[in-house]
This record gives C-alpha cells, sequence and structure tokens, in this order.
C-alpha cells in the first residue's frame, strides 16, 4: 500500500467513525458554501444508467417561511428536536428514467447513494446530518409542489451537534449482516 492509499483510507475511516446521526443540534448556521459543498457531493454519487433521480429541497432557518414549511412535512415527533436543525432537506426520487419513460427500481437506491456521499462531506465538514423516515411525503409533496414522476424518500436535519446528545446506539457486528455465499441464520 502506498503512502497516498493508505493516508486516504485512514481519511475515509476516520470519516466512517465520525459519522452520527444528532437529535441535537448547535444554533450556529451553515455557511451558504458550505452547504452547497455537501449538496454537490451528491452529483458524483453513482446511480442506474447515470439517471442521477435524485433531487433536493431544502431550507435554511434564514428563510423562517421556507423552513416552516418543510418543517411542517415531519411528523410530530421528530419536529420536537429537529427544529434545532439550521438546515431542513426533502430528498427526492425520479420514479421512471427519462431516456425510456420506464420504472426507475432503483431510484431510490441511488437517492441513498447520493445521500450517502452528502453524509460523508458533511462529516469532513464538522457538520451532521440526520435522515428521517417520519414524514409525510404526501404533504411534501403538496406544500413544496413537487411533480408527480417524482416521490420524495427521506428528510435530513443538517447542522453543527449540539450540546445534548443521546449516547450512540451502536452498530451490529459484521456476521448478522454480512454472510458468505448463502444467507444464514
Amino acid at each position: 500500500m502506498t503512502i497516498m492509499e493508505k493516508t486516504s483510507s485512514n481519511t475515509l475511516n476516520q470519516l466512517l467513525t465520525k459519522r452520527y446521526s444528532p437529535r441535537s443540534f448547535s444554533d450556529q448556521p451553515v455557511e451558504t458554501s458550505t452547504l452547497h459543498k455537501i449538496l454537490d457531493a451528491a452529483r458524483l454519487a453513482p446511480s442506474s444508467f447515470n439517471e442521477q433521480p435524485w433531487r433536493f429541497i431544502y431550507a435554511t432557518k434564514a428563510q423562517p417561511e421556507e423552513y416552516l414549511r418543510l418543517l411542517s412535512c415531519l411528523n410530530e415527533k421528530n419536529q420536537r428536536w429537529a427544529d434545532e436543525a439550521p438546515v431542513l432537506i426533502v430528498g427526492i426520487a425520479k420514479k421512471t428514467f427519462t431516456a425510456i419513460e420506464k420504472l426507475n427500481r432503483h431510484a431510490w437506491y441511488d437517492t441513498g447513494a447520493a445521500v450517502g456521499f452528502m453524509t460523508l462531506k458533511a462529516t469532513e465538514e464538522n457538520i451532521y446530518m440526520h435522515q428521517m423516515a417520519g414524514f409525510m411525503p404526501q404533504k411534501a409533496v403538496e406544500l413544496l409542489h413537487i411533480p408527480e414522476e417524482y416521490e420524495p424518500v427521506v428528510m435530513i436535519a443538517l447542522g453543527y451537534r449540539g450540546e445534548a446528545e443521546r449516547p450512540d446506539k451502536g452498530r451490529k457486528p459484521l456476521e448478522e449482516i454480512a454472510f458468505r455465499g448463502e444467507w444464514k441464520a
């Protein structure tokens, strides 16, 4: 392994280990240029047929009306803590391929990959993301004017980590999630 490979590997491992989904955020705003770097990382993610089916709608606390519109799409439990985050984002997937107008069964998967790239970039910037399934997709469609061929997949709270935080829940061991050759019970 070359020095460059070792450095890159160590950096990636540090980012993967540091990544965390907080429920407590600082009130420190995220610079627009930093937010754009995080969103731009999504463009580099792989996707089926290079479709890049992901789209993102975001709002910061600097635009209170837009921010409250996104916040209102979260379920009540998530609203209680996510309103601390300086940025809210809705991740959206295009349901069909553009060129052939057939169902893109991989759109959610690809959108998840894009969010994963964003997560690594955010972590590199010392910013944290909490991805949430607890939101109302139909309300997001209506309030955010999302076209019919797109579907909200995830909502994200983004910002600097706050002080009041729960302990990490931990991770499952590798043997529980990866099997060689066939499923192992």
